[in-house]
């Protein structure tokens, strides 16, 4: 049984946590800026794509189908994107396991490290929320 049931229910929970994470760090998006990066998450199971877009101020964070070219393309399930963000599996092993595929210049994804290491505070009391209101289970 996968985590998300659908790509809304990934997206709304996704879209609480960037707020949550805009709120509790101010610099959250700094290093994101420095690095000029744009990422986008292509999840499967559901099928839907998350696209961080760090190249200007503010930093956007598309949901969907966007028009935006990543610099960093990174293929994964939406159950190998939640363990990550339970710290349940790292970023190397998803990796080298083949459960995280990464297109372009993995090295710039460094800048990545601040935003994630707030989404794993905040993340289990995130996805608590959406499945209190009806959004994905517990996995």
């Amino acid at each position: 049984m996968t985590v998300y049931a659908s790509d809304k229910q990934l997206y709304g929970c996704f879209e609480t946590l960037f707020s949550r994470i805009e709120e509790e760090d101010k610099k959250a998006a700094e290093s994101l800026l420095k690095s000029k990066l744009s990422i986008r998450f292509r999840c499967s199971d559901p099928t839907a794509d998350i696209l961080i877009d760090a190249r200007k101020k503010p930093v956007q964070i598309l949901y969907g189908t966007a028009k935006v070219k990543p610099v960093l393309d990174i293929e994964l399930s939406a159950d190998t994107l939640h363990d990550i963000l339970l710290g349940d599996i790292g970023l190397s092993k998803a990796m080298g396991s083949g459960r995280m595929k990464p297109k372009g210049p993995i090295w710039k994804s460094v800048a990545l490290e601040p935003l994630l290491h707030d989404a794993q505070k905040l993340y289990p009391e995130v996805l608590k929320e959406c499945n209190s209101s009806g959004g994905p289970s517990m996995g």
